[in-house]
């Protein structure tokens, strides 16, 4: 029997998270300064009071939602875990978390990796959509004749859990993957509220500059493995650990092959930590054998 903290991606913010931590808890109010501070501006005005626009860019989204989850999980005074795992930006969390990356270099860090999504795509050239009711080979295929027909890119992002997968790329291609989806039975097909097309190939460009960025930061073998969303597999090895974030720049995240991993390894008992309560939702539909619940603070 082993326990494991996982850590929500973009998509599971909301203003005013962390705020009432902030506001009575001192590790949580320490988290939230040393962002403001790491960042050079009140980046917390923004978690707490919004607009929710400018909180959602992706620039400021990825520190405020790596912040909350780290501010919560320190408020919480937790025992170790045996594993820790992150959805995407999650994963820079995971790592902060056990002890590889400081909080202030992983607030740096997502910052860049915030600004350097934005930037590589021209705003509306690129698109995600999450596709419901079609297995992962199946929407592969769908992916590939939207390419073929379009000459643009269109990738698999998140393989979320049995029957949900969101796809990302090139608007034209995306668009045509969802009319195809929907041809092949899709039960929904739609695309979401981002021009940012992560997870897919279009943001090659974004690979230098985080490698770049991770040279120069010192990172730690980390006090507990984490489950890499490359390999789905524990790493504790710091090449790997750099190998696997700039992985997931241009790469899928593998949820669903992860959580059974977990399952595989062991893993009985499995807490969120974060706003929102998205990968409990993913983690129920793809496995019973494994408790999973939201940490309530």
């Amino acid at each position: 029997m082993s326990s494991i903290y996982v850590f929500p991606g973009q998509g599971s913010q909301s203003v005013g998270m962390g705020y009432d931590l902030y506001k009575n808890n001192a590790e949580a109010n320490a988290v939230f300064k040393e962002m403001d501070n790491a960042l050079g501006e009140n980046l917390s005005d923004i978690i707490f009071n919004g607009p929710i626009e400018t909180l959602t860019l992706t620039a400021n989204v990825q520190p405020a939602i790596l912040a909350t989850s780290v501010a919560m999980y320190r408020a919480a005074n937790l025992p170790k875990p045996d594993y820790v795992a992150g959805h995407s930006l999650g994963e820079y969390t995971a790592l902060c978390v056990a002890g590889a990356i400081s909080l202030s270099d992983a607030i740096k860090l997502v910052r860049l990796r915030g600004e350097s999504m934005q930037n590589a795509v021209p705003a509306g050239q690129g698109a995600m959509a999450v596709i419901l009711g079609i297995e992962y080979d199946d929407l592969k295929s769908v992916c590939e004749q939207a390419e073929q027909e379009t000459g643009l890119i269109c990738d698999i992002a998140n393989d979320n859990c049995p029957g949900q997968i969101v796809i990302s790329g090139a608007n034209d291609a995306i668009e045509k993957a969802i009319e195809i989806a929907k041809e092949h039975g899709a039960r929904r097909a739609m695309k979401l509220a981002l021009s940012v097309p992560p997870h897919s190939r279009l943001m090659l460009p974004v690979v230098d500059i985080m490698k770049n960025a991770l040279d120069k930061i010192e990172i730690k073998e980390p006090i507990v493995p984490i489950i890499s969303n490359k390999t789905c597999k524990p790493m504790t090895d710091i090449e790997e650990i750099k190998e696997a974030l700039l992985y997931q720049i241009t790469h899928g995240v593998r949820w669903r092959e992860s959580v059974l991993n977990m399952v595989d390894m062991g893993i009985t008992d499995l807490t969120e930590i974060g706003p929102g309560n998205a990968l409990v939702g993913m983690v129920n539909r793809t496995t019973d054998k494994i408790n999973a619940h939201k940490l309530e603070i």
